[in-house]
């Protein structure tokens, strides 16, 4: 989509979207094209307009639009510091986190954005998987520290990343995890039995 054209979809949309972000509760309510106004102005660069739209709104996903804004100006830090006064129950931490990694990223500050929202921003379905998604994000920093960091993100669980560090094959790490914490003597006696061969010392 050209920005000419964006544009003139955000023309369309923008009056009623104006009165369903109203102060003026007698004006404001739902309107289901408020999202695609906001990313219509979005791409066509008209930046005051978005901000205008949003000023009295602080509903995470209508004004992440204004941090996206933000930070398609440039001002990276500032698109970052909103994000940050906008966390609150409404506002959904990953999403935000994954936006504020994304701003970083893009900017070419690759260990702020590790630091500060790199290992919160990504989930997966076993410890195993979160540690993937990290690692294949952050190809720059070393496996051993991203799955230390991991872990020492939640006390109390290291047993629970020693799957995750015996399948990287970091086997003295994960000796060191079930010294620190109880691990289910199943999952330890699978892995003696698995590793009998390949890797006696560790077995």
């Amino acid at each position: 989509m050209t920005q000419e054209l964006a544009s003139a979809w955000a023309d369309s949309m923008i009056g009623i979207t104006q009165m369903a972000l109203s102060p003026d509760k007698s004006l404001r309510g739902h309107y289901h094209g408020t999202t695609a106004c906001l990313s219509a102005l979005l791409h066509a660069g008209r930046y005051e307009d978005l901000y205008s739209l949003l000023a009295h709104t602080d509903f995470w996903h209508y004004k992440c639009y204004a941090v996206k804004a933000l930070a398609a100006q440039g001002r990276h830090d500032d698109a970052i510091a909103l994000t940050e006064s906008l966390r609150g129950p409404w506002t959904p931490d990953r999403a935000a986190d994954r936006l504020c990694e994304r701003i970083l990223l893009e900017s070419g500050r690759i260990e702020e954005a590790y630091r500060r929202f790199g290992l919160s921003a990504h989930t997966g379905g076993t410890y195993l998987a979160t540690f993937r998604e990290i690692a294949k994000a952050y190809p720059s920093i070393a496996r051993e520290q991203i799955l230390r960091d991991l872990v020492q993100r939640s006390p109390g669980d290291e047993g629970k990343w020693f799957t995750a560090a015996k399948e990287l094959r970091m086997f003295d790490l994960a000796l060191e995890l079930v010294r620190d914490s109880p691990c289910d003597p199943k999952t330890l006696t699978r892995a003696a039995r698995d590793h009998a061969e390949r890797e006696p010392a560790f077995a």
